[in-house]
């Protein structure tokens, strides 16, 4: 479901393109392996390989690709969890799709760790 919301808050966006989905981690780094996006969106929740999993592997495989997380759990040691896994960007699931864009675009224009405003309190 998130997947969806996230593709249809991109798709409206005129200078934003799709270029892959994965349902799980091994596919996210292996359609990036492929595709070599200028950026990858994980859940940290993901079957197969976790999104800190992938955001690593990623990274290892196409270092210039910038990665944003998205997750519903917002404590301080998932945060910790989070920027150790090194992603350009966090944003928790619970923001709105105007949150979510804004941290995808901080992510694009900078190489800094972008973050919700929930996730840096």
């Amino acid at each position: 479901m998130l997947r969806r919301g996230v593709r249809n808050t991109l798709q409206t966006e005129p200078d934003l393109e799709i270029c892959g989905e994965a349902v799980d981690g091994q596919e996210a780094i292996d359609k990036a392996r492929e595709l070599h996006p200028d950026l990858v969106i994980l859940d940290i929740n993901m079957p197969v390989l976790n999104g800190l999993v992938a955001v690593r592997q990623i990274l290892r495989y196409c270092p210039t690709t910038k990665i944003a997380i998205f997750s519903v759990h917002d404590s301080e040691q998932t945060r910790q969890e989070i920027r150790d896994a090194g992603p350009h960007g966090f944003v928790s699931k619970g923001k709105d799709s105007h949150e979510r864009l804004r941290v995808v675009r901080d992510v694009l224009e900078r190489n800094t760790l972008a973050a919700s405003a929930s996730s840096t309190e």
